[in-house]
């Protein structure tokens, strides 16, 4: 009988927000926000009783009082008759890459999965979000302003509402299969863990609805990707993790959870950094070790120049040099810290806990990112035991680790990426379990690198470079570019779409330059400008020949000897961008008699400059053989891309039918995707640009700030010297 009052008649859609604002059940900012955009919405409850005549904005109001607060849109439903909230789904999809879920998107992947495509059929979710500059702008095509909020049910635009600061980003992944496909973008002003995760869970749903089955979810280790976990229904305690939720609420269907590895080993590094010291179960962690390879400078090893290790007659010295391109956690800082320690050096000593807990890390690094012992396919039959035995470990270690005075890090306030990696493990265990088991598999295998925010991280990349700016991009450009992606974009397995042009492997790496041993250094000893070593001018004299008669004329001696300091120039530039530790190592020439260990480096030397590689000294070669043979040096039109382009493709072509380049590299080929822009073919692509650049602009890439003193080398005077960087000295 009191529903049927007049005080029940009387209640309108703003009376019950005001009442669900005064019982703190909503916020007054929704509140306000709701009120200003949906003034004319109907009053009266009577003008909400059919669906299907629910207009733009009662559609609107009903997906943002959704995504913003499940248990408001719960009450009001029990008042109103608005729609099951996955239902939201049609409401919030949009084509042409407008905000909101992309409708031809989906419509690809259900076309795949009613082919029988079983590569298709499961995936992981992820999610990230892109920095938006504030900006409001006249739209002349739509004669609307934008810059504005939009989360696919049309653009928030009162005067009162907020300008978007953000934009959430969700991508579907293959498991099985590297396939990619973003799903949509939803432009925010200020985002929450209960806003995230009523927006997977619709991403989730409208999966369902064309036959693809999510299995895990990934976010970043941050305070909103806990906040997240957490509102779906996670729990990141050591001593009960809960790894998996329901989807729906109730089901029987279990969805795991991850947190982003390169966020999670940021936060490691974090910890360790802050507590500089932690003891792990007798052992003790240092992080003073951690710096002191980072800053140890290079060092002359006089004994490899020994009669017996029969290089007495050889010119030049090795050098002990560190690969800034290391990852701290990784193997190869361990098997440094460890040949450190054996050589004796006094910083180095007591170090076999440092080394201990970083190979432990390591190894997890292993099973995460799909390399090592393990393979692209960590979750194979065969690898469960090692990888149970390890995660069993790595549980001892995080729950023990304590500080200097014994209070446990895990309880701390820097045990974010402790939990986060344990809950990692446990999502990966119960996949294993669920779902590459033989009676229940829906694939014999898991690629694991599926359930980090790499793919979404590349794809974001791509939108960056489509933005034309490196700084935060207004909502109009951020939509432009994401269009134009959009529209080249290839759901194909492997496909390069996203990848813009990088291959998947530099996009990797680049998210984990902040975790390399050059990132510490320049944390502790800022470096200065680029500068060559004082003694390269003694070294080099420069002397490359542009055409067949200087050839002739020229001391082959000296010309060799100045195309090889060249070269080893060209090493050193490359080496001070290049993050891969492989690759890097590959450009000196290195001493064989030493155990090869890629992150201390024994490059040999020759009056102060490194000497390059056997690959990199013939690729060198053979575009100053292009070059005089194609080239037009002194032309007006040198310095543009439509000369140096198809000098390029002629020094490949020179290379085609040679000898294989970078012996050391053959795996690792193999480890990125198989594309053209894989890290061969760009370590010979940069080198072979690098080179030509010095060639035709030594001015600009030579810029030394020396004073000026006689070359040692001898020089030829005539057009056909390589202009000297040092312009004002004499020539002897």
């Amino acid at each position: 009988a009191g529903r049927c009052g007049p005080a029940h008649r009387r209640r309108t859609v703003q009376s019950i927000l005001r009442e669900l604002a005064e019982k703190r059940q909503l916020s007054e900012e929704i509140v306000s926000l709701l009120q200003a955009q949906f003034s004319d919405l109907p009053r009266e409850l009577d003008s909400w009783k059919q669906m299907a005549d629910y207009s733009p904005e009662m559609r609107q109001f009903a997906c943002l009082l959704h995504l913003y607060h499940i248990k408001a849109y719960d009450y009001l439903r029990k008042i109103v008759p608005l729609p099951h909230p996955y239902s939201l789904t049609n409401w919030l999809s949009n084509r042409e890459a407008a905000a909101g879920f992309s409708s031809d998107v989906f419509l690809r992947l259900q076309e795949k999965v009613e082919r029988g495509d079983q590569a298709y059929r499961y995936c992981a979710l992820l999610v990230q979000d892109m920095s938006l500059q504030k900006q409001q702008e006249w739209d002349p095509q739509t004669k609307q302003l934008t810059g504005f909020v939009d989360l696919g049910a049309g653009i928030l635009d009162a005067d009162e509402a907020p300008l978007a600061s953000e934009a959430i980003i969700l991508m579907a992944v293959g498991i099985s299969s590297s396939w990619t496909a973003p799903l949509g973008y939803f432009l925010v002003n200020s985002t929450s863990g209960q806003f995230l995760a009523q927006l997977l869970r619709q991403a989730i749903n409208k999966l369902n609805n064309i036959g693809i089955v999510v299995l895990a979810v990934t976010s970043g280790a941050s305070a909103r990707g806990a906040e997240t976990a957490r509102a779906l229904g996670i729990r990141i305690d050591p001593k009960r993790i809960q790894c998996t939720f329901q989807h729906p609420p109730g089901s029987a269907h279990s969805i795991a959870y991850f947190f982003d590895v390169c966020h999670t080993l940021l936060l490691i590094r974090n910890a360790l950094q802050c507590f500089q010291k932690v003891e792990w179960l007798g052992d003790t962690v240092w992080w003073q070790h951690v710096v002191e390879l980072a800053a140890l400078q290079e060092q002359s090893v006089l004994e490899l120049c020994s009669a017996e290790s029969g290089r007495a007659g050889s010119k030049g010295s090795f050098h002990l040099k560190v690969n800034f391109a290391t990852l701290l956690f990784s193997e190869g800082v361990a098997e440094a810290l460890e040949h450190l320690q054996k050589l004796g050096l006094a910083s180095f000593q007591n170090c076999s806990g440092t080394v201990k807990f970083v190979r432990l890390m390591s190894s997890l690094c292993d099973v995460f990112c799909g390399r090592g012992p393990y393979g692209k396919e960590s979750l194979l039959a065969g690898n469960y035991t090692k990888i149970s035995n390890l995660f069993d470990e790595a549980k001892s270690c995080f729950i023990n680790l304590t500080d200097s005075v014994g209070r446990y890090i895990i309880k701390s306030k820097r045990k974010l990426g402790f939990l986060s990696f344990l809950l990692n493990a446990e999502s990966l265990k119960w996949l294993f379990s669920n779902y590459t088991c033989p009676e229940a598999t829906p694939s014999h295998h898991l690629h694991t690198h599926a359930f980090s925010l790499d793919p979404l991280e590349q794809f974001l990349r791509a939108l960056q470079q489509a933005c034309g700016s490196s700084g935060s991009p207004t909502c109009t450009v951020f939509q432009a570019a994401y269009h134009k992606l959009l529209a080249s974009c290839s759901l194909a397995p492997g496909s390069p779409h996203s990848s813009g042009n990088a291959s998947p492997q530099d996009v990797s790496l680049s998210q984990r330059k902040a975790l390399t041993l050059g990132s510490i250094r320049a944390q502790y000893h800022p470096a200065p400008g680029r500068t060559l070593a004082p003694e390269y001018p003694y070294s080099a004299g420069l002397l490359l020949p542009s055409c067949a008669l200087s050839n002739a004329l020229t001391d082959l001696s000296l010309y060799t000897q100045s195309l090889t300091c060249t070269a080893g120039w060209v090493a050193e530039q490359l080496a001070l961008d290049l993050q891969c530790e492989a690759c890097l190592a590959s450009l000196f020439e290195a001493d064989e008699s030493r155990p090869r260990c890629r992150s201390v480096l024994y490059i040999k030397k020759l009056g102060g400059l490194s000497l390059p590689s056997a690959s990199v000294h013939h690729i060198t070669s053979i575009s100053e053989q292009a070059l005089n043979r194609y080239g037009r040096i002194g032309g007006a039109n040198k310095n543009t891309e439509l000369w140096h382009v198809p000098l390029e493709q002629k020094v490949f072509q020179e290379l085609l039918g040679e000898s294989p380049l970078f012996p050391t590299l053959t795996n690792h080929l193999f480890e990125g995707e198989l594309s053209i822009n894989n890290h061969y073919t760009v370590l010979v692509k940069e080198i072979t640009r690098c080179y030509l650049n010095i060639r035709t602009n030594p001015a600009q890439h030579l810029n030394l700030k020396y004073p000026c003193r006689r070359h040692k080398l001898k020089r030829l005077k005539g057009e056909h010297l390589f202009p000297s960087p040092l312009g004002s000295c004499q020539s002897s």
